[in-house]
């Protein structure tokens, strides 16, 4: 049976992905320094499986508390998600950003090539693209100067990553996420960002329970179907399920290059103004929102081609928009009740 070490396993995406990696037979380590989620996930993870995993309370920052981790378990694998991923605070707050998402990473890679160990999945970012000339985004496309620090680090980070594999041999793949939403099924595991909340999603639905006096829009002058922004929605458990495809490449010897990067969305783009309709529709609510302006570091659209990360990791999405925002709402109700 083999172990994965989940860095950031409590945290929203990592959560489900644990979940997801138990379902599936892998004995899971997690470590978290519970800076953007709270103990009790843990707890949750393990009603859903029927299995607790082990879990380390380390700061991905320190050294020391990395190396400890490698030392207490036998990794077979590494997922790492441990990053601060906000693309509008990363600009007020870059060497924030820069200190947690790099060097984490580097400690991580450091200890992999000082114990010969392999099976890398890269918690990347679909802004590594920035602004992309065409979309749909397909892998092809040029990695263009960051929008946004945020960006920037997963740009950075991948480049790290390319070259710890080149010299290493460390088969590695980076998934470029598009935008994750939603909430497990069971409603025992969601979005629940501590503070006020930088993702669209969990501002809408904290919004509709009246957490949130009203909704900001940012910016209604782009050039797209109604002014506002465009985003590829993924629901989250079938981006854990992109996770477990990814590792299976690896452990399996499927990979056809030491170093892989995939795009994972839903090949769909959708307006803020678009969610926030159908948020409306599927709840049969009404939410309070304003326009206000751009912000900064924010692209116009991006969306996700998904034909090579479909035929390659023979993976696709399975949960529909309305899934997701039908979940999210759920979640933030049990939080309420």
């Amino acid at each position: 049976m083999k172990t994965i070490l989940v860095t950031g396993g409590l945290g929203f995406i990592g959560s489900h992905t644990v979940v997801e990696l138990q379902n599936e037979g892998f004995e899971v380590v997690i470590i978290d320094n519970l800076s953007n989620t709270t103990i009790d996930v843990l707890d949750k993870i393990t009603e859903i499986t029927g299995k607790k995993p082990a879990f380390h309370k380390v700061d991905v920052r320190v050294k020391s508390e990395v190396k400890s981790v490698f030392d207490a378990h036998k990794i077979d694998g590494i997922i790492h998600f441990a990053a601060y991923k906000a693309v509008g605070e990363s600009m007020g707050k870059p060497l924030e950003y820069y200190e947690n998402n790099l060097s984490s990473l580097i400690y991580i890679l450091q200890e992999m090539r000082d114990r010969k160990l392999d099976n890398f999945i890269f918690s990347s970012s679909c802004t590594v693209y920035g602004q992309a000339d065409e979309l749909p985004v397909t892998e092809k496309a040029p990695v263009k100067p960051a929008e946004s620090v945020y960006g920037n680090t997963k740009q950075i980070g991948e480049e790290i990553i390319r070259d710890t594999s080149n010299a290493h041999g460390i088969k590695c793949i980076a998934l470029r996420y598009f935008n994750p939403v939603g909430g497990h099924p069971s409603i025992k595991i969601g979005e629940l960002p501590l503070g006020v909340p930088q993702n669209l999603i969990p501002f809408i639905t904290q919004t509709a329970a009246g957490i949130r006096k009203e909704l900001s829009v940012f910016g209604d002058d782009y050039p797209t179907v109604d002014g506002t922004a465009v985003r590829d929605y993924i629901h989250v458990v079938d981006l854990g399920k992109a996770h477990i495809a990814a590792l299976n490449r690896l452990l399996n010897n499927n990979h056809k290059a030491d170093f892989e990067y995939f795009n994972i969305g839903t090949g769909k783009g959708s307006s803020v103004l678009e969610i926030i309709n159908t948020f409306e529709k599927v709840n049969n609510l009404k939410l309070n929102y304003k326009i206000v302006g751009r912000r900064e570091g924010d692209v116009v659209a991006a969306y996700a081609d998904t034909t090579y990360a479909n035929k390659e990791l023979n993976w696709k999405t399975e949960m529909s928009l309305e899934d997701s925002l039908e979940s999210a709402w759920k979640w933030q109700q049990k939080q309420n009740a």
